[in-house]
């Protein structure tokens, strides 16, 4: 009779205890022991604890955090980083002054130890849905008061809530680090860090060499990326007072998984997790051009992209050694003009639009104003510059008392700063003001005289240059035109190529032939070589000089150089293994080898690309001629946009324009670019969605067949969707069941893009962020040269002559005016 009730009170406590182990499996207590194989998880599951190998290359183990519910297992955090368990006999354990314990129960050997702050009364090691792996007191609400946590000591990933800076209190400085490869987690050689000296600002390293400066907060973001700012995805802060100085980020939405990650090669960039494609999506990083590279011009020199040289001294100085700037080394930097006389009294000019200098040579005070910082500066002889600190609320003094380094131009949200310069360097500017006054009157006339003059003499070479083709072939193209890219011998460019051995081309188009060739290095090459007999090619030779030498971004093709030799003119690229996007989509064999993930990912990464082209460069580029057959594929099947032989730059406030020659490929050109010669971006994002529809179907827009109707691609598309069956698009050869919302996802943003009116057409970066959503979208217009026939639309089919065909090469159409 006594047996069920001790069997029903050993059953209480089994349940009480199964009870306790369930609501505690966030947490450790004191001495409570985690062995390989077993994990803690975050209250909402995002996050997991355990041991883990990284990558397939090593048995080595690790302690970690990671996502949990990730299929790709993305490592957050690393504790032992530098020193590795080789077996699988680690244990880690909270003891009761609150410092978590690793060692390797096998030998006994202590491996990591936690630090604390504080007193700990009741510890207890907590992890947090944010990913933070916390060690508290059970009996204190309070947060803040932790003994110790992880986000003090980031790896390689800053996740939202980490505090990017230093707590004096603590005593704990917060970088990122980059691991040494992908199955090596301990510290690499790149890091990104906030310098305190002066004003605090933020560096990328690589050893001891910085990289790049991201620059100062200014009360709006950080100087260097003015585009790194508040969204609808994350907001971001910097907060500086007696106990810390930091940055760091916060989420709109606070289910969206998000971190920015420092890659072993360098790459810091911002991802955000898709539930649809169960990937990370790459939302953002840092622009990468030549201008980006710490104190490329030197002291007083300005790096603009949208120059040719990107390098200039800044008004009022002069190269220190001319030499140097000749052949494009300009970290020698510039001087003065006139040297300063402070005695004599000096003055300030004011420079706007620039990325400011390197502060760590700076004095600053937040509450001062303007003019209160002039009357410091002017009154302090080795003061050179000043400026608003936070230009958000127009307050604040920042002070440098050295030379003024790593500057650059920007077209769009610059900061102003005032630099020290000489009474008789400024006087130049009186004099010259004087001088156009009473000139005005005169001038006015003259110049409205001589306009009238040059436009008809220009008028008359355009009309006899018109009758004579061979004059315009006559073009020529100087070494100087290519002062940003390194040469080229035409003797190596030959032995490389096999002499522009037939076997060695890869392809023709209106600039030349390209060759595949083998420099002396082994390194692979592509080298696209004008045509004698092309003026076409010449205009276009230009025009990839003048806008991919000042491009980097890694879905755009790379040029490596060029020659300018005697009569040949050459580009030499990186050279693409996998050719052509075209090659792949059209062809019945090669396009089941482009499965749907690897379809997103190509359609991602034009998109990004075309981003970056738009908005992110400084040139704002239209690239006129985007297609299938311009989207080279690398070993990897990553996609780089080529060919900007047709490509425009816009100003920072221009939209549209319109032009006389229309340039293209028919079945990508949009309706009022073939129709009535006016391109914008918007040209660019019909293209694009062009592109998206054939990338899914695998079928060209032009010459598409359908028994049932005469619409293109286009048309077929939209027609699908208005009655519910947009999947039937899709290339039988890449459907998976279960990505059919990405599917339905990418024709819907591919319908926006094509809409007839090019208001209705989304920007580039409403683009992106819609391919990373999973949010509702406005249903698409009809679309632009839907019907087969419908090449240039009913009002203007007259008025174009072609003359060149139509079978997917670039075209150019004339428009009478």
């Amino acid at each position: 009779m006594d047996a069920i009730p001790i069997f029903s009170f050993f059953f209480l406590i089994s349940i009480h205890s199964l009870l306790v182990s369930i609501k505690a499996a966030d947490t450790i207590a004191v001495n409570q022991t985690i062995k390989d194989g077993q994990t803690i998880v975050s209250a909402q599951e995002t996050f997991e604890l355990g041991f883990f190998s990284p990558g397939n290359k090593t048995q080595n183990r690790y302690l970690g955090i990671w996502y949990k519910r990730l299929a790709t297992g993305t490592i957050a955090w690393v504790a032992n980083r530098q020193t590795p368990i080789t077996n699988k006999s680690g244990e880690l354990t909270l003891h009761p002054d609150g410092i978590l314990v690793l060692r390797d129960s096998a030998t006994n050997r202590t491996i990591w130890t936690s630090d604390s702050f504080g007193a700990a009364r009741t510890p207890v090691a907590r992890l947090f849905d944010s990913g933070n792996l916390m060690v508290v007191n059970d009996d204190d609400d309070k947060l803040e008061n932790y003994i110790w946590q992880s986000f003090d000591h980031p790896s390689n990933t800053f996740l939202p809530g980490i505090r990017f800076g230093r707590n004096l209190e603590r005593g704990v400085i917060r970088n990122v680090t980059s691991w040494k490869s992908e199955d090596d987690p301990s510290p690499g050689p790149y890091m990104v860090y906030m310098d305190f000296n002066g004003f605090p600002q933020i560096f990328q390293k690589n050893g001891d060499v910085i990289q790049f400066r991201l620059g100062i907060w200014n009360g709006l973001g950080f100087t260097g990326m003015p585009s790194l700012r508040a969204n609808q995805i994350f907001s971001i802060r910097y907060v500086s007072n007696e106990i810390e100085t930091f940055s760091d980020f916060s989420l709109i939405n606070a289910s969206v998984l998000s971190r920015l990650s420092l890659s072993p090669l360098g790459d810091m960039s911002w991802w955000n997790w898709i539930d649809r494609t169960q990937g990370w999506f790459l939302f953002m990083t840092p622009t990468v051009d030549n201008c980006v590279r710490y104190a490329l011009c030197g002291v007083y020199g300005s790096c603009d992209i949208e120059q040719s040289p990107s390098c200039e001294c800044l008004k009022g100085f002069v190269p220190k050694r001319r030499d140097q700037w000749d052949v494009s080394d300009w970290t020698g930097g510039c001087e003065r003009e006139i040297a300063l006389d402070c005695v004599a009294g000096d003055g300030f000019r004011k420079y706007s639009s620039l990325k400011l200098p390197d502060t760590r040579q700076s004095w600053f005070d937040t509450n001062m104003t303007l003019a209160e910082c002039e009357t410091k500066c002017r009154n302090e002889c080795n003061c050179t510059a000043y400026t608003t600190l936070d230009i958000k609320d127009d307050i604040g003094c920042l002070l440098w008392y050295d030379e003024l380094i790593d500057m650059r131009k920007f077209s769009t949200n610059g900061q102003d700063i005032y630099i020290r310069m000489a009474t008789a360097e400024l006087e130049k500017d009186e004099k010259i003001f004087r001088k156009k006054k009473p000139l005005k009157v005169i001038l006015i006339p003259l110049v409205v005289g001589l306009a009238i003059l040059l436009g008809l003499c220009v008028l008359i070479i355009k009309r006899k240059r018109s009758q004579n083709p061979k004059a315009q072939a006559n073009d020529h193209i100087e070494p100087s035109d290519v002062i940003d890219l390194p040469l080229f011998s035409l003797s190596k460019l030959r032995v490389a190529t096999d002499n522009f051995s037939f076997g060695n081309k890869l392809g023709e188009g209106g600039f030349g032939p390209v060759y595949k060739g083998v420099l002396s290095d082994g390194q692979e090459v592509a080298v696209k070589r004008l045509s004698t007999s092309s003026s076409q090619g010449v205009e276009e030779f230009k025009n990839e000089v003048l806008f991919i030498s000042r491009l980097q971004h890694r879905n755009l093709v790379r040029i490596l150089g060029c020659c300018v030799e005697r009569q040949e003119r050459m580009l030499v690229y990186e050279y693409l293994p996998n050719k052509g996007l075209d090659l792949f989509l059209f062809d019945e064999t090669q396009s089941k080898l482009l499965g749907w993930s690897q379809r997103l990912h190509i359609i991602n990464g034009i998109a990004r690309g075309l981003l970056y082209l738009h908005e992110d460069s400084r040139l704002r580029i239209i690239h006129r001629d985007l297609k299938a057959a311009n989207i080279l594929l690398d070993r990897d099947m990553n996609p780089k946009i080529s060919d900007f032989g047709l490509a425009r730059s816009f100003g920072g406030h221009e939209t549209e324009t319109n032009t006389k020659r229309v340039v293209g490929t028919y079945g990508y050109m949009s309706p009022e670019y073939a129709g009535d010669g006016i391109f914008s971006v918007k040209s660019d994002i019909f293209s694009f969605g062009v592109l998206v529809l054939e990338i899914i179907s695998g079928k060209k827009n032009r010459g598409f067949f359908h028994e049932d109707h005469n619409h293109n691609l286009l048309g077929h598309a939209w027609k699908l969707h208005q009655v519910g069956k947009a999947l039937e698009l899709v290339d039988a050869s890449m459907m998976e069941s279960d990505q059919t919302f990405g599917v339905w996802l990418c024709i819907h943003v591919g319908l926006l893009c094509v809409q007839h009116n090019p208001a209705d057409r989304p920007n580039m970066s409403t683009v992106v962020m819609m391919l990373g959503s999973d949010g509702q979208l406005p249903e698409p217009k009809e679309p632009g040269y839907y019907l087969q026939d419908d090449r240039f639309g009913p009002e203007n089919s007259s008025s174009i002559q072609t003359h060149h065909s139509n079978n997917g090469l670039t075209v150019t159409l004339l428009h009478p005016r």
